[in-house]
């Protein structure tokens, strides 16, 4: 398994206008919203990295003003939670 690690100047970390206590998952958010954006992940993988459940997520995307978009791997994954279900 392969693990990034993204190292951050402590000035910068410094010149972050959050908490302290924010600043990692304000960052994992931030990165998060920008790659679903551009279709670098999906929705279901940006959820995962911002670290919120899937609600939470719609709910963040809203306030960012960003489209969400529906792929196939989404619909699979609907289909499978609905073939589970029933």
């Amino acid at each position: 398994m392969t693990k990034l690690t993204l190292e951050i100047p402590d000035n910068l970390a410094e010149a972050l206008r959050v908490p302290p206590t924010e600043r990692l998952p304000r960052l994992r958010q931030e990165l998060a919203i920008r790659l679903y954006q551009k279709g670098i992940l999906s929705f279901a993988k940006a959820r995962e990295l911002a670290q919120m459940t899937k609600w939470q997520f719609h709910e963040l995307l809203g306030q960012e003003g960003i489209e969400r978009s529906y792929d196939l791997e989404e619909l699979e994954a609907d289909l499978e939670t609905l073939e589970s279900l029933g």
